[in-house]
């Protein structure tokens, strides 16, 4: 794994405060964009909204300057701008449903208290957890749990089924999505044993053309892991969450070995199990169906690929520039703020905003990676590297889903899509990750052995 021995970089607690004036001023002009054209903008409102807004985001900066002084200095900015457009985008669309579908909604207040309890857990994950080096003492119990956290939907009497996927459980008569807090317990469990047993994976095994492909015997965590992929695809009905958690495993995997033919050999199995279960399981196939097939006439009436279709000619409508924010009808969309809020975005911001988008959540996933770099421990490294692979396939399985470039799933964008475990979770991926890059960007004497 490659490492930085020495680096020396400046605190940057002065470019984070400039760069969150920015997403400020994004997320209340975002807001009052929505307001005006939905003729509610009172601009009493929009200043308490504004003040409570600066309010938490300085609060959020002021505790980075005590407890993470030489944290990473973009990451939280990039994080607040998503977090405050996709708060728009809900509040948009909850007038949309009240204009023309006469139903009330509230998405938009809820989501609001989500986001403040998400920065309320990353806040506590950076005074509470004063090295992540500490977690590694978790690695098994991790694994416990978060495979727990996987099957729990499958748990009669605890488990719901929406649209035909089994990942919710029920919860004082709210719903949850527990794979949200499983991806992080399971990358933790990874990097604890990939930096454990890494010697063993990387050094043995025969040569076929050139790569050294593993030992039989030391195949076994990959099989357990292809084993629960397929488990989350077949009885939860979830191939996002199944692609996930496998692709979070296979690039953990390469990281710790950097031999690619780990990584072949894992998308060969993922291949032969995912179309082996499109032809033995009919809820796979169907899904594989309003995929290939989402234009087709049967396919489409059914309603297989109703919600896809929608969503592409939604964002078709959009085209280069937007219908702009608040003059769309994303409503059209089944699940517009949850599922399909890249196809609401898409549509009322165009290709350049979606694209703005997109830009931020690689710049979020670029610095983890760059953490995974700088950080000296082992398991530092692992960590950094899983939590940005999880970043990145679970925006490209999500956008992926919606542009028909894989079969669509369940998963929810990171910090823009409706949902409250998703935000939570999310949130706590970035106290994870401001936590490792403070480590990573201290001087060697202050780090230690």
């Amino acid at each position: 794994m490659a490492t930085v021995a020495e680096l020396q970089v400046r605190a940057g607690r002065r470019a984070e405060l400039g760069l969150l004036a920015v997403s400020w001023a994004i997320i209340v002009l975002a807001r009052a964009l929505v307001d005006y054209h939905a003729d509610v903008l009172v601009l009493a409102e929009l200043g308490w909204y504004a003040l409570a807004t600066g309010a938490l985001m300085g609060g959020a900066h002021l505790l980075m300057r005590r407890y993470a002084a030489n944290a990473d200095p973009v990451l939280l900015p990039a994080v607040f701008a998503l977090n405050g457009v996709g708060l728009a985008m809900i509040r948009r669309l909850d007038f949309a449903y009240a204009q023309y579908e006469g139903r009330d909604t509230s998405f938009g207040t809820t989501q609001i208290g989500w986001s403040i309890a998400g920065v309320a857990l990353a806040m506590s994950v950076i005074f509470l957890l004063r090295d992540h080096r500490k977690l590694r003492r978790f690695t098994y119990t991790a694994g416990i749990v978060g495979l727990v956290l996987y099957l729990l939907p499958l748990v009669p009497g605890l488990g719901v089924e929406i649209n035909g996927a089994r990942i919710w459980i029920s919860v004082l008569g709210r719903s949850l999505q527990p794979g949200e807090f499983a991806k992080i317990a399971m990358v933790v469990f990874f990097a604890g044993y990939l930096v454990t047993n890494r010697d063993t994976l990387t050094l043995a095994g025969p040569k076929f053309l050139g790569l050294r492909f593993p030992r039989p015997r030391d195949m076994g965590p990959l099989l357990v892991v292809w084993a629960a992929a397929l488990l989350l695809m077949v009885y939860e009905r979830d191939l996002g969450a199944s692609l996930l958690f496998f692709g979070i495993f296979l690039g953990m995997l390469y990281v710790a070995t950097q031999r690619i033919s780990w990584v072949i050999t894992g998308l060969a199995l993922f291949a032969f199990g995912a179309v082996v279960a499109g032809i033995v399981f009919p809820h796979v196939r169907a899904r594989y169906d309003g995929w290939l097939h989402a234009l087709d006439a049967d396919v489409y009436s059914s309603g297989t690929s109703y919600q896809l279709v929608g969503g592409m000619f939604g964002m078709a409508s959009g085209g280069l520039f937007g219908t702009g924010l608040g003059e769309g009808r994303p409503d059209l969309v089944p699940y517009a703020e949850s599922d399909f809020i890249i196809a609401s975005l898409g549509e009322e911001l165009g290709l350049t905003g979606l694209m703005a988008i997109l830009a931020l959540y690689l710049i979020i996933v670029q610095r983890a990676f760059r953490m995974s770099i700088g950080v000296r421990d082992g398991f530092g490294k692992l960590l950094a590297a899983g939590l940005g692979f999880a970043l990145a396939l679970q925006v490209f399985i999500v956008v992926g889903g919606v542009t028909r470039v894989i079969p669509l799933t369940g998963l929810t964008t990171p910090w823009l899509a409706y949902g409250g475990s998703s935000m939570l979770a999310n949130w706590i991926v970035v106290g994870l990750l401001l936590r490792i890059s403070d480590q990573a960007r201290r001087s060697a004497q202050e780090v230690g052995p």
